[in-house]
């Protein structure tokens, strides 16, 4: 009947129909499910290996005596520029890890989050907590994103520390820019991290997109790595003109501007504005997709 209450088990009575106290924006807490993550084994391995990569290299670093000319044309350079101070050796960490291994994480972090819940069958029982579909796609979302940056975070952060107190705090110097203080050498390394950030973010949404059309973790995980290379080998092919300019990864490597003198900031800001719009998409895509979806694992 209209206007009516209706019982909860309790015994308590709401006209909504709802249990007294029950608030839909106070179920499945960040923190808790922060936490949750953190208890994961992939989570604990994803976070060591950022931190474990730039120890690995100063030790290879260690053991390469410079004898063997014909394996080192390539990367010469680099390596020189690498181990004349702890911000070039970040610099390198950075560049070594953009392309591929941060692609990975990013996408291991967003794309295992929902489908990961539904290959074990616990999504419906999250859901019938009851926890609103668009709230956990939100938590699960903003958690993703945070061990996401946390990693980028401590791949700079341990390679910084260790360059330094191996090679010394010395100026920052590349191949595209003239030599740079060491604190405008921060600050630049910083921006080029926050560049970073923002072009993952087209990683994250289609990862995300993926894990809440598919049960399977591996597939939304491995489904935006390829994508992601695909875009990338396009992105090579001269003769699609100026339809490269719409490839997720046409701009991927304009933090590259960020080194130079002066600074080259247009690819940058183009790079954003299209990072920015494909991760909306993805994820507006990805929110249509779960509010529909009939749940049955």
């Amino acid at each position: 009947m209209a206007g009516s209450s209706v019982e909860t088990p309790l015994g308590v009575t709401d006209p909504a129909g709802a249990a007294r106290g029950y608030r839909p924006s106070a179920t499945m807490p960040f923190a808790a499910e922060f936490r949750r993550q953190a208890s994961r084994r992939r989570t604990q391995l994803a976070l060591g290996f950022m931190v474990l990569l730039p120890l690995i290299i100063l030790i290879a670093f260690q053991f390469d005596s410079g004898d063997d000319d014909n394996g080192r044309n390539e990367f010469s350079s680099l390596v020189e520029l690498a181990t004349s101070g702890g911000l070039n050796f970040t610099l390198f960490s950075i560049f070594v890890s953009a392309s591929f291994l941060l692609v990975v994480v990013v996408a291991l972090f967003c794309g295992d989050t929902v489908a990961s819940e539904a290959s074990w069958g616990s999504l419906r029982y999250l859901l019938a907590i009851p926890v609103p579909r668009a709230r956990l796609l939100t938590v699960k979302l903003v958690v993703a994103l945070a061990y996401s940056g946390l990693a980028l975070i401590l791949l700079a952060g341990t390679a910084l520390l260790a360059g330094t107190l191996r090679y010394g705090w010395s100026p920052l110097r590349s191949t595209v820019a003239a030599e740079l203080e060491p604190t405008e050498g921060l600050l630049r390394l910083l921006a080029v991290l926050g560049y970073l950030a923002v072009v993952l973010l087209v990683v994250a949404g289609l990862a995300f997109l993926l894990s809440v059309t598919t049960d399977a973790a591996l597939g939304a995980v491995g489904g935006a790595v390829l994508l992601w290379i695909l875009s990338s080998i396009l992105d090579q092919i001269t003769a699609l003109g100026a339809l490269r300019d719409f490839l997720p990864t046409h701009f991927s490597t304009a933090w590259l501007g960020l080194l130079s003198t002066p600074v080259q900031t247009d690819d940058v800001v183009r790079g954003c504005i299209s990072a920015i719009s494909y991760a909306t998409v993805f994820w507006g895509l990805a929110f249509w997709r779960f509010t529909r979806k009939d749940i049955t694992s």
